[in-house]
């Protein structure tokens, strides 16, 4: 009988929870045995679910203010990432969105890559990385020097894995020009498990008969977006659309967007901060529609709103287009400006969904989907690596 094979799992860092890190937390629940290594390792940003896995920090985290300003030892990670001992295990899984895919294993260790997309702001967002950070004009001026030199790093970095596995069609193109590879796509784990559209008896509509068969009625609970506020997800854009249009429309979530947001909303527009997972599932149950403004290489929220019956009105690029089918699951608009939005809102007939149909859709991305897709393919390039 062959030797169960030793795994170990490496991820860039543990600094802030989003998309990657539950794929992480997911990966450690099919393989709760393999040590984690990652550059640092911030208990108080992540998941409660980290806590007493065996988690391997480099020295970067010893490093002054490490944690909260992790960005500061960019020029060390590279070596970094170099310096995990991986010697011994049989199979090393990288969760990469940046450098964690630049480990260096033994000729006889099979290295998977699942990528959540090739390093943003080396290859796709490098110009709109430099102009968004929060800088002086000196550091400015000469970071793109620096990114041009680990931009080889990473290309390089790229040739060391064995088998690249993508989490989108979008990311497969993406690794096949920047990297000249071939990859694997396995949609990333969503946790929709416990989220259901909510039954007829407690839909909010508007003095409508409540539809028992699915439908969607017109709901009195308003239009929704959520998620972390960063730039790129361009909160703006539905922040603006509403404010023309003078419909209701709720923002979960925090971010560095938080306050130059609320700064552009009308009182129409009401942010709700944190919320906890009974509040957010509530949120999108009895959401007209959820918004989903920007590109995004999956897009796990909008996936989670499905899960609830709610219709996506989404940009038409992305991971967005694998996820979402239109006229069945949501609809798109096609210029990424809110007077495009705000016109897909007003022309959309958003009782017309049926919720059913929309949750059963996103069934195809749930946890178990991903937990039996990835597991299955590990074993297999294991059979084919060892025999090799």
């Amino acid at each position: 009988m062959p030797k169960k094979p030793k795994i170990a799992l490496v991820h860039d860092h543990l600094t802030q929870h989003g998309g990657a890190e539950n794929v992480l937390l997911t990966l450690q629940d099919i393989w709760p045995d393999a040590p984690t290594y990652t550059l640092i390792y911030d208990s108080r940003q992540v998941h409660q679910k980290f806590k007493g896995k065996d988690i391997r920090t480099s020295f970067l985290q010893r490093m002054p203010g490490a944690k909260k300003h992790y960005q500061w030892y960019l020029p060390l990670m590279p070596v970094a990432t170099e310096s995990y001992d991986l010697r011994g295990f049989d199979i090393v899984i990288s969760s990469a969105s940046a450098l964690a895919k630049g480990v260096i294993t033994q000729p006889e260790t099979l290295h998977i890559c699942y990528c959540h997309t090739p390093t943003r702001y080396l290859w796709t967002d490098t110009h709109s990385y430099v102009s968004e950070l929060r800088y002086p004009a000196i550091i400015k001026k000469i970071l793109p020097r620096y990114l041009s030199r680990l931009r080889v790093w990473d290309r390089l970095a790229a040739d060391r894995v064995d088998v690249f596995v993508a989490n989108s069609r979008l990311v497969s193109k993406r690794i096949k020009k920047y990297y000249e590879r071939d990859s694997k796509v396995i949609y990333p784990p969503v946790d929709i498990e416990n989220m259901q559209p909510a039954v007829p008896s407690e839909r909010i509509t508007l003095g409508k008969p409540l539809a028992e068969d699915g439908a969607r009625e017109e709901f009195k609970g308003c239009f929704l977006i959520g998620g972390r506020l960063v730039y790129y997800k361009r909160f703006d854009l539905a922040v603006r659309a509403f404010n023309k249009l003078g419909m209701k429309l709720k923002v979960f979530g925090v971010g560095p967007e938080l306050e130059g947001l609320k700064k552009i909303a009308k009182p129409n527009v009401e942010f709700l901060g944190r919320v906890t997972e009974k509040e957010k599932i509530r949120l999108y149950q009895t959401a007209a529609a959820f918004l989903h403004p920007h590109e995004e290489d999956f897009g796990i929220t909008a996936v989670e709103a499905m899960s609830c019956g709610a219709p996506v009105v989404a940009y038409k690029a992305g991971g967005a287009l694998e996820t979402i089918q239109e006229g069945k699951t949501g609809l798109f608009f096609e210029h990424q400006d809110w007077e495009t939005l705000a016109d897909t809102i007003l022309r959309g007939d958003f009782s017309n969904f049926n919720e059913q149909d929309i949750h059963e859709h996103a069934q195809k991305f749930a946890t178990e989907v991903f937990k039996t897709n990835i597991r299955s393919y590990v074993e297999q390039q294991w059979e084919q690596f060892s025999k090799s």
